[in-house]
């Protein structure tokens, strides 16, 4: 059974920095396009940034020049390091992705449960 499990959420003072990790769990075939969103209290959920099966990186205006994305596919793990961080960055931060479960067959989404992410003095 595939899983999708976030961490490296805390507690970090404005300016600080956290890197965030993505593990996909399970047997899979290819792993394709991984996403991090994040969604704060009273808010829509908002799109951080994205990395394609080719390796592209995508990110939100709100975050460019502050957060890499890199991806380690031996270990189907996406990251976020996020760096400068401000009291607007508070929020829970989950991850998608998309995978093929075997070959031939169709592309699955699955989701995370997400990491919390609080910037505060």
């Amino acid at each position: 059974q595939v899983q999708v499990v976030e961490s490296g959420g805390g507690l970090v003072q404005p300016g600080g920095s956290l890197r965030l990790s993505c593990v996909v769990s399970g047997s899979i075939f290819n792993l394709l396009n991984m996403v991090w969103y994040r969604q704060a209290p009273g808010k829509q959920r908002e799109l951080v940034g994205s990395v394609s099966g080719g390796g592209r990186t995508d990110y939100a205006d709100s975050v460019k020049g502050r957060f890499t994305i890199s991806r380690d596919l031996t270990k189907k793990t996406m990251y976020l390091q996020m760096n400068s961080l401000k009291a607007e960055d508070t929020a829970d931060y989950l991850c998608q992705a998309d995978v093929i479960l075997q070959r031939g067959r169709g592309v699955n989404m699955y989701w995370g449960q997400g990491t919390q992410v609080t910037v505060s003095s």
